[in-house]
């Protein structure tokens, strides 16, 4: 690896070590109002943001750059509202470290207890999307990380313009602006030296397609919290409700085609097929997604015959695969088998049915009566989520505060010693 692209990895992860280590007693005050701080920021300086993103937008288009990214860029006036209410909710959460989680006594005089304690630093590379560099500043900076940010060539000026308001929030607190540090050369092996940083990160999240979360699984030393792809499902179960379902089937194709809990395949029983006809594809269709599909389904004009890779394919885009299943068990085994363990949802007025649905999978995340575009840490109430985490260690789903925290034990005696 260059030289200079290891000793810039050093100085930084210094720094934030440095960082680190102050924000780990940092009050709950002093955080509250750095990020108070950094959303006054956005605000006061949200024509200049969006005078930045306007330079992104531009290159985004000279490069060709797919809807769906383009969308992901794209600041205004109403996105930058949702990063500052973004940034108050995330505030006002109660701070998640120094929480008790567990608390005993020893038959040998021991008391002892759990607390959460912030993970340290963390790494996070991502994309075409520059609210990820508040939303993941605030997040860390509520547990009581540092973070050091690599954000996207394309979303570069966006990025740098967020980022100093970040900073500008960290300073009125007086807290380190170490705590959150964005790279600032485009050069790609600083992606390639966080990924080996053992000594300076943490943990590693990416947020972004395929390609880079691929990259960052198969090349980090350090832990990652990542999902490969959002593949959801929306399963139509016999005693649906058809109302609900149209509703629901609909927004969750149709919201947001470029985000990871956008649904990719919708799977319909049978005998709802039998009762109620083709109305779920037929709404796609007159919305203006391609369903591709087999079997029965075809006959419904305008469907196209969709190919095996269908099946377990994140689109990304006004694209869906369609199904017809036999029942519960039938749908389970499909999601089992073609399914990323991200996003599932079930529409059905069967209690039982949706029991079944909800202990037989094993995703991050299962709904009923819901459409999968809730799969968003906002929506769950965390203000916002430094990611999705499909893996079964540690943080699972939304990634919050609260999910970037550890724990460490407090063991108290009394001149206690062991025989």
């Amino acid at each position: 690896m260059d030289g200079a692209v290891t000793d810039q990895m050093a100085e930084i992860g210094a720094a934030a070590r440095a960082a680190a280590a102050e924000l780990a007693f940092a009050t709950a005050e002093r955080k509250h109002a750095a990020v108070i701080g950094a959303a006054e920021a956005v605000w006061a300086q949200r024509q200049a943001i969006i005078d930045e993103n306007t330079l992104d937008l531009h290159h985004a288009a000279e490069k060709g750059l797919s809807f769906a990214l383009t969308d992901r860029l794209r600041l205004d006036e109403g996105r930058l509202r949702g990063i500052v209410d973004s940034l108050r909710t995330i505030a006002e959460q109660p701070d998640p470290v120094g929480r008790v989680l567990a608390a005993w006594d020893r038959p040998n005089g021991l008391h002892i207890q759990r607390v959460a304690t912030p993970l340290g630093v963390v790494g996070v590379i991502y994309e075409s999307r520059p609210n990820v560099t508040a939303d993941a500043g605030a997040l860390c900076l509520k547990a009581g990380n540092a973070v050091i940010l690599r954000g996207g060539s394309d979303s570069h000026h966006s990025s740098h313009a967020i980022h100093a308001c970040m900073v500008d929030g960290l300073r009125s607190a007086g807290l380190p602006a170490t705590a959150i540090q964005l790279i600032q050369t485009p050069d790609r092996a600083m992606v390639g030296a966080m990924l080996r940083a053992t000594q300076w990160i943490d943990v590693i999240v990416p947020r972004g397609g395929k390609g880079l979360v691929s990259l960052v699984q198969a090349e980090a030393r350090v832990p990652v919290f990542a999902h490969l792809e959002g593949i959801c499902h929306v399963y139509a179960d016999r005693d649906a409700d058809l109302e609900k379902a149209r509703r629901v089937v609909l927004n969750a194709k149709t919201r947001r085609t470029g985000v990871c809990g956008a649904a990719e395949c919708l799977l319909i029983d049978w005998q709802f097929y039998t009762k109620h006809g083709g109305i779920l594809i037929e709404d796609l269709l007159k919305a203006g997604v391609e369903v591709r599909t087999e079997g029965e389904l075809l006959n419904i004009p305008g469907t196209v015959k969709a190919t095996p890779a269908d099946f377990g394919h994140e689109f990304l885009d006004m694209v869906i695969a369609a199904k017809l299943v036999d029942g519960v068990d039938d749908a389970i085994a499909h999601i089992r088998r073609h399914g990323s363990q991200h996003t599932e949802s079930i529409l059905t007025e069967n209690d039982a049915t949706a029991d079944r649905f909800m202990q037989r999978l094993d995703s991050a995340i299962l709904m009923r009566n819901a459409s999968t575009q809730f799969a968003d840490g906002g929506e769950f109430g965390m203000g916002a989520e430094i990611g999705i985490a499909t893996g079964k260690m540690h943080a699972r789903g939304p990634v919050g505060a609260e999910q970037l925290t550890s724990f460490k034990y407090l063991v108290t005696g009394d001149g206690t010693i062991r025989p």
